[in-house]
């Protein structure tokens, strides 16, 4: 396939959200998003995109995003945005902000390196 040739390839969502939903015992040693409480910060996340008919964002629970002990971690697709939430509240303003609105929320973005 040359250039001329590449498909279109049609974008279902506008913003598609991976939030990490693994759980290990509290005593791991890599820690888990779950054990840190993502687990009702996802639930609040999913009824506020439900409740506010974001029909053009998903939020798919996702396994480990290598970075455990970091967490409870999400990713923003297209964006590439990683966000460390830890309230309820900074769930609502990722919603209304980035999620609404395409604003990316600053204070609550991380940026993770690999080593």
């Amino acid at each position: 396939m040359n250039a001329e040739d590449e498909l279109e390839l049609p974008q279902l969502y506008r913003h598609h959200v991976f939030a990490c939903h693994t759980e290990r015992p509290p005593t791991h040693p890599h820690g888990s998003c779950a054990a840190s409480g993502a687990l009702a910060l996802w639930d609040r996340m999913g009824k506020a995109i439900e409740a506010q008919a974001l029909s053009d964002v998903a939020l798919t629970p996702a396994g480990c995003l290598g970075f455990c002990n970091t967490g409870p971690l999400m990713v923003v697709y297209p964006d590439g945005v990683w966000y460390r939430p830890t309230t309820a509240e900074d769930i609502d303003e990722i919603v209304e902000s980035h999620l609404r609105k395409g604003r990316r929320v600053d204070r609550l973005v991380i940026v993770l390196k690999r080593s």
